[in-house]
């Protein structure tokens, strides 16, 4: 099998301009539906925290919606919210036994694929102490599957792809599995404004912009958009622009998107001040810190 990532190494710009767009809590108001009843329902399940149920959804939520780690890639974040809950004193008062996450720390800092295949196959060669992980991530991805549907763009989003797209090469720049973002893009046929649709099987989101957009466009006429830090640090990563989609207020960051800021990006008047002004709010938007620390 080739390398996924292979179609942006080779993706060739057919215009002047390139944006990669963020799908989970950017393009769709899916991050709630997903988490809480996706997400966190198996992380209880799977790693056994009936007993601190309470206290694993807190860490969950915060981890993965409220907070600056918002919109992670899955494993990395199982292990923060595993590291949080461990240290909750009402879990240590319980005695409840918190799965140990050093295996799959070690997977995570050697592995540059973070997805479920990439899993499978470190389990196949005999690293039995993630098989509690592929178990619970192939669970939510089921669960996906099977519950978050009907979940349309937020209002402006189809109108702001048309218009972008006349002068950008887009893609797609999601930490989501290939086969989620392909069905969720093409349920509200907006799949035909993006040139690609990149997913976790493609590696992160700063080689995503790394491979298909850095040395082949102008450093001013990248933007990456997205609701999350790591979106934005893609973006820095890359010496890109960034257009923050703000967690709690993303009908009126689409419409300043489709309103103001595509306009000002075409121009050359995006960069500077009027950059700095966006991320100054969406810094705001998330705390560093679950509010029980």
């Amino acid at each position: 099998m080739g390398d996924p990532a292979d179609v942006l190494r080779e993706f060739q710009p057919t215009k002047e301009f390139f944006i990669g767009i963020d799908s989970d809590g950017c393009i769709f108001d899916s991050m709630e539906i997903k988490h809480k009843e996706c997400f966190t329902p198996m992380f209880i399940k799977h790693f056994h925290l009936q007993a601190v149920s309470k206290y694993a959804r807190e860490c969950w939520d915060f981890v993965n919606l409220y907070s600056k780690s918002r919109g992670a890639n899955r494993f990395p974040a199982l292990v923060r919210a595993l590291g949080l809950l461990r240290e909750r004193p009402q879990v240590q008062a319980r005695k409840v036994q918190v799965a140990d996450t050093r295996a799959l720390e070690e997977w995570i800092a050697r592995e540059s694929k973070l997805g479920n295949a990439t899993l499978a196959a470190e389990v196949q060669r005999g690293n039995q102490a993630l098989a509690p992980v592929k178990a619970w991530s192939e669970a939510v991805n089921q669960a996906v599957a099977d519950i978050v549907h009907g979940v349309p763009p937020f209002p402006l989003v189809r109108e702001s792809l048309e218009k972008l797209s006349t002068l950008a090469d887009a893609i797609c720049v999601s930490q989501t599995p290939a086969e989620a973002l392909q069905r969720e893009w093409a349920e509200h046929d907006i799949h035909r404004f993006v040139k690609i649709i990149a997913g976790q099987e493609m590696g992160t989101k700063t080689e995503h912009l790394n491979l298909a957009a850095k040395d082949k466009y102008a450093p001013t006429r990248i933007l990456m958009i997205g609701d999350a830090p790591g979106d934005y640090h893609a973006a820095r990563k890359n010496g890109a622009l960034f257009f923050p989609i703000n967690p709690g207020s993303e009908e009126q960051s689409w419409e300043r998107l489709f309103g103001e800021a595509l306009d000002r990006f075409f121009k050359g008047a995006f960069a500077g001040e009027y950059e700095a002004q966006l991320v100054k709010e969406f810094d705001a938007c998330l705390p560093e810190h679950p509010h029980w620390k």
